[in-house]
């Protein structure tokens, strides 16, 4: 491992410090259920079903009062995570391969997966509408993090295209996540590799074309799932149950309703954001098979990970899928 793991190195220094000392909701809520503190990598529309059983209560129907923390990184979710401030993380599971690695004796362990396809988009300054990956030999893109997934999904799908990412462009990796959008307004990168809503924000204002879909240029990829550290999942196995019992309720509901419906349900989420917005940006996941339509995380799944993580020079050696995938919750919540 790399830049990843001593990002995850840090997170480590900072649980072993404060392990104890902010420990995530315990008992019982006013209201009677079970409280769990859920901390999200990024609030995204990519995440859907999620949101969808936010507000369809169904969390609630299973007994638990969540509370939404929003990250804004892997790494700020994983050290919320190490250090008890949350009870459940939701991110990429590279991270959880990252802190294995790095010795966590309570690592974290995946439980159930959401999306089986990388969320973010390319976008050109122009519209191209034949567009081939070849064409970014020689240009600038604004690219993510090193060692997150958003960029090595990325890179996997430069290599699948017969170009090195190192030589035969340049990727600028050092804007924040976030910012890269704003970036690419203001003239940096001949193209930009966007999440939404930003992807569909710069076709909005004139600033950028949406030329290629990551998720679908990319395949079938684990890019997000839910984990919690052992010593929790050990304590705790009904809540842990009835929280995968939820997720899997908004996962029947995309896979059932239009994205007209969907995006009504989650607008709530996304105030910022305008309902027509919110629908084409669902219905942009939803074509391209974004959400599973159960949370297994298979071990193929798990393998592929490790070799996109192993290709991006992020993996110096292989881990147990045993160690750090418990598929029990979401086998028995699948329909």
């Amino acid at each position: 491992m790399k830049k990843a793991g001593s990002l995850l190195l840090a997170a480590l220094l900072v649980a072993g410090a404060l392990t104890g000392c902010g420990e995530a909701a315990k008992g019982s809520s006013p209201s009677g259920k079970t409280p769990v503190v859920l901390n999200e990598v990024a609030h995204s529309i990519f995440y859907a079903p999620m949101y969808v059983a936010i507000e369809e209560g169904y969390f609630a129907e299973e007994g638990i009062d969540l509370t939404l923390v929003t990250g804004f990184g892997a790494d700020k979710t994983m050290t919320a995570l190490l250090t008890g401030e949350a009870d459940i993380g939701f991110m990429g599971s590279e991270s959880t391969i990252y802190t294995y690695k790095e010795g966590a004796s309570d690592y974290a362990v995946n439980f159930a997966q959401l999306t089986q396809r990388a969320g973010n988009f390319l976008v050109s300054r122009e519209p191209i509408e034949d567009f081939t990956w070849d064409m970014l030999v020689g240009r600038e893109v604004l690219g993510g993090r090193a060692g997150g997934m958003p960029e090595m999904v990325f890179e996997y799908i430069l290599k699948k295209n017969g170009i090195d990412p190192a030589s035969d462009l340049s990727i600028d990796q050092s804007i924040d996540f976030g910012s890269t959008a704003a970036a690419f307004s203001g003239g940096q990168g001949d193209f930009s590799v966007e999440f939404e809503p930003h992807a569909t924000s710069l076709e909005t204002k004139g600033d950028g074309y949406v030329v290629a879909s990551l998720g679908e240029d990319s395949g079938y990829v684990p890019y997000t799932a839910f984990c919690a550290r052992k010593s929790y999942i050990k304590e705790n196995p009904a809540v842990v149950e009835a929280f995968t019992r939820a997720l899997q309720k908004g996962m029947d509901y995309v896979q059932t309703h239009t994205p007209a419906e969907i995006a009504k349900v989650i607008a709530p989420q996304f105030e910022e954001t305008d309902l027509s917005t919110i629908e084409t940006i669902v219905g942009r996941y939803a074509a391209q098979d974004t959400w599973k339509t159960d949370l297994i995380f298979t071990q193929e799944s798990f393998t592929l990970l490790e070799n996109i993580l192993e290709e991006a020079g992020e993996l110096d050696g292989r881990v147990p899928y045993e160690d750090l995938v418990d598929t029990s919750f979401a086998e028995k919540a699948a329909p």
